[in-house]
C-alpha cells in the first residue's frame, strides 16, 4: 500500500536555513528600519538580540540533586502565632514542604511578622516536626534577631536533634543596615556578634547554613540584576571572611552561607541571573582554595511586581517567576501570596501560594531536568554577560572596602537609584506594562478579602551611629494606585468618579482602536471613560457631551477623520463648556490648528502617562 507521505520531500530534501536567509525576511518586514530596532536591552545596558545560535558545549550549571524537587516554602508572618501555627500545619498538611517564619522588622517582612520573643517561638512551632524534612529558614531583622536563639533553645527544650533539623537561621546585617540606611554599629562590632552566634549554634549540633547574603534588598529598592548580584557576592564574602576570622576552617564557613535572590516575571533574565550567581559564587570559591560545592540559593517571588490594583494578575506574575527560578536551580521558593500588597493573606490567598509550586513541581514535572537552559543561546549569553557586569561591581565594593564600607560611601544605593529612576521613567510612561495597574484597570473590580491583625511594634533599635542611604522597598505600580485612591475617595464622597468623555468621530472603524486605547489609558488613572456613538455633526457632538456630566473629553477617531473633522469637533466640545480637550493619536503637522481649535493634549503609546493622568486631575480641580 502507497502511504500518503510517500511524496511528501524528507527533511533532507529542503535547503538549510542560514543567517543570512532569516536577516533577508526580517529586512523585508523591517521596511528600511534599522534592524537595531529588534534588540532590546535590560537595565544593566546588556543586548538581547532577536535571535541567538545555539551555544555550543556548555555544561549544565549545578544547582540541586538531579531531579530534586525544590522546597515548596510557605510564608509565616500572621503577628498572632496561634494563628501563624494554625496557618503553618495547614501548609504542611497540604503539600508545603517547608516554612518560612518572617518576623517583625525583617528585610521582607513588609508590615507584618511574628514577634521575636521565646514565646512566640514555641507557640508557632506547636505540633510542627522539625526533625522530620520540614526546610526551615528565618527572616529577622536587627529587633528580631533574638529569634535564632529563641528557635535554637526550642528544639534542644524540646529534645530534637539539632543535626536532624534542616534550619536556615537568616542571620545577615548588612541586608538589614541596607533597608534601614543605619547602624549603632561599626562592621567591626557587628562581626563578633555575628560570628559568635554562628559559632555557639554551629556548636550546639545545627548544620546550617547561618548567614544570609539577601540580595532582594537590591530588587524590592529598584535595582538590576547585576545590582543584585553584586551585592550578594560583596555580602557572602564578608560574612566568609568574618567567619573564617573567628577560627572556623574556610572549607567549613563555606556551607555556613546561603543565597537568597528575588524572582520575577521576567523569565529568561531571572533564570539566568540564578545561573549566573551559581557561577560568580563558584569562582569565588575557586579563588579561596576551595572545592566549588553548589550554593543553596532561596528564592522569593518579587515584591516589587506586585500590585494592589487587579491583584489576581499577580498570581500569573508569581507563576513565571517561580517557573523561572525553578528551572534555574533553585533550593527553596517562597511564593509572596497575591493579596500581600493589600494586607495579610487569607486562606484562599496563602493555599494559591502553595499551589503555584505543587502544580508546577507535580503536573509539570519542572524539577525532572537539571538546567534546562543549558545550551540555549539567549539565556546562555545573558548569563555570561550578568557574569561579567556583577563580578566588575563586587570588585568596585571590594576596592570601596567590602560591603558595609560601600553601604557607607553610597556606592550600591546611587547605583539602584539610577536603575530605579530609569524603571521609573518607563513605567510612567507605560513602556513596562503593569497590566491591571497601568494598563487595563478594571474601575469596578470588587474588593480583596484579607485578614485583619495588628502589626507587631517593636522598640527603635540602638542610636543611629553610622548613617547612610536606605534601600527602602518599592512596589512598581505604586504611582497609578495613588491616582485609583482618589478616583476611590471621589467615589465614596460624591457617589461618581472623575470622568471623561470618549468624544467619538466617524464610524466604529474610525474609532473603535483608538477609544479602546483612550479607555484603558484614562481609567489607568481612575478616570472613568464614559463611550459614546460615533458623530459626524458638531452639534450632536456638543449635546452629548454636556449630557454626560464628565469634565475632560477626548477625540477618538482615525488621522483621515481627524484632518476632516477634528478642528470643528474640538471647537464645538470647547463652545458646549470642555475646558479640557484631549486627541487620542500624535498631533503630527496638524498640532498648531488643533490646539488653536481647543485641543489642549495628545494621549498616544509612550507619551507621559502618569504625568498627564496626574495633571488631568488638577486640570478637573480648576474647572
Amino acid at each position: 500500500m502507497t502511504s500518503v507521505t510517500d511524496d511528501l520531500p524528507l527533511a533532507a530534501d529542503f535547503p538549510k536555513a542560514t543567517d543570512a536567509d532569516w536577516r533577508k525576511l526580517v529586512d523585508g518586514v523591517l521596511k528600511g528600519a534599522p534592524f537595531e530596532k529588534l534588540v532590546g536591552k535590560t537595565y544593566d545596558g546588556l543586548k538581547i538580540e532577536p535571535l541567538y545560535p545555539r551555544a555550543k558545549g556548555m555544561e549544565p550549571v549545578t544547582g540541586r540533586p538531579a531531579a530534586a524537587p525544590w522546597q515548596i516554602m510557605q510564608r509565616v508572618d500572621h503577628p498572632d502565632p496561634l494563628a501563624a501555627n494554625a496557618q503553618a500545619l495547614t501548609d504542611l498538611e497540604n503539600g508545603a514542604t517547608g516554612l518560612s517564619l518572617v518576623f517583625a522588622g525583617g528585610a521582607g517582612s513588609h508590615g507584618f511578622g511574628l514577634e521575636p520573643t521565646a514565646d512566640a517561638v514555641a507557640k508557632v512551632l506547636k505540633d510542627i516536626h522539625l526533625d522530620a524534612g520540614i526546610g526551615l529558614e528565618l527572616q529577622v531583622g536587627p529587633q528580631s534577631r533574638m529569634a535564632a536563639i529563641h528557635i535554637a533553645e526550642y528544639v534542644k527544650s524540646n529534645g530534637i536533634d539539632p543535626a536532624a533539623c534542616d534550619i536556615r537561621f537568616g542571620l545577615d546585617p548588612l541586608a538589614a543596615c541596607a533597608v534601614w540606611g543605619n547602624s549603632p554599629y561599626s562592621w567591626d562590632e557587628i562581626v563578633p556578634a555575628v560570628t559568635g552566634g554562628i559559632k555557639g549554634l554551629a556548636g550546639l549540633g545545627f548544620k546550617g547554613p547561618f548567614a544570609s547574603a539577601d540580595g532582594r534588598v537590591i530588587h524590592d529598592a529598584g535595582g538590576s540584576e547585576m545590582q543584585e548580584l553584586a551585592f550578594v557576592l560583596a555580602c557572602g564574602v564578608a560574612y566568609l571572611r568574618a567567619i573564617e576570622g573567628a577560627g572556623v576552617p574556610l572549607d567549613q564557613a563555606q556551607g555556613m552561607i546561603y543565597a537568597r535572590l528575588a524572582a520575577d516575571a521576567d523569565q529568561f533574565l531571572t533564570m539566568a541571573k540564578f545561573r549566573a550567581l551559581r557561577l560568580l559564587w563558584a569562582r569565588i570559591e575557586a579563588a579561596c582554595g576551595l572545592t566549588p560545592m553548589p550554593l543553596f540559593i532561596a528564592a522569593d517571588t518579587a515584591w516589587r511586581m506586585l500590585t494592589q490594583r487587579d491583584p489576581y494578575v499577580n498570581m500569573l506574575r508569581a507563576t513565571i517567576a517561580t517557573f523561572a527560578a525553578g528551572l534555574a536551580g533553585a533550593n527553596a521558593i517562597t511564593v509572596l501570596p497575591h493579596t500581600l500588597a493589600l494586607g495579610l493573606p487569607d486562606p484562599f490567598a496563602r493555599r494559591v501560594a502553595r499551589n503555584t509550586q505543587l502544580l508546577l513541581l507535580e503536573e509539570s514535572n519542572l524539577a525532572k531536568v537539571s538546567d534546562p537552559a543549558a545550551g540555549a543561546g539567549g539565556i546562555e549569553t545573558l548569563t555570561a554577560q550578568l557574569c561579567e557586569a556583577a563580578w566588575a561591581l563586587f570588585q568596585e565594593s571590594e576596592k570601596a572596602g567590602g560591603a558595609f564600607a560601600a553601604l557607607q560611601q553610597g556606592l550600591f544605593q546611587a547605583k539602584v537609584a539610577a536603575t530605579r529612576k530609569a524603571r521609573e521613567a518607563n513605567i510612567a510612561r507605560r513602556r513596562d506594562v503593569l497590566t491591571g495597574a497601568s494598563e487595563f484597570a478594571n474601575l469596578h473590580e470588587s474588593e480583596t478579602a484579607v485578614l485583619k491583625a495588628t502589626p507587631i511594634t517593636l522598640a527603635p533599635y540602638g542610636e543611629a551611629k553610622y548613617k547612610f542611604d536606605a534601600l527602602a522597598p518599592i512596589r512598581l505600580a505604586q504611582p497609578f494606585e495613588a491616582l485609583r485612591d482618589i478616583s476611590d475617595a471621589s467615589l465614596k464622597a460624591r457617589g461618581k468618579r472623575p470622568s471623561v468623555f470618549l468624544a467619538n468621530l466617524g464610524t466604529p472603524a474610525d474609532f473603535t482602536a483608538r477609544a479602546t486605547f483612550a479607555k484603558s489609558f484614562f481609567e489607568a488613572g481612575g478616570i472613568q471613560a464614559l463611550d459614546s456613538e460615533g458623530f459626524a455633526d458638531p452639534a450632536r457632538l456638543a449635546a452629548a457631551f454636556r449630557a454626560s456630566g464628565a469634565a475632560l473629553a477626548c477625540l477618538c477617531s482615525s488621522d483621515k477623520v481627524y484632518a476632516e473633522r477634528a478642528e470643528a469637533a474640538a471647537t464645538a466640545l470647547q463652545t458646549a463648556g470642555a475646558r479640557h480637550i484631549y486627541l487620542a493619536g500624535r498631533p503630527a503637522e496638524a498640532e498648531a490648528a488643533l490646539r488653536t481649535a481647543g485641543v489642549t493634549g495628545f494621549v498616544f503609546a509612550g507619551c507621559a502617562a502618569l504625568a498627564t493622568l496626574q495633571d488631568a486631575y488638577v486640570l478637573m480641580e480648576q474647572a
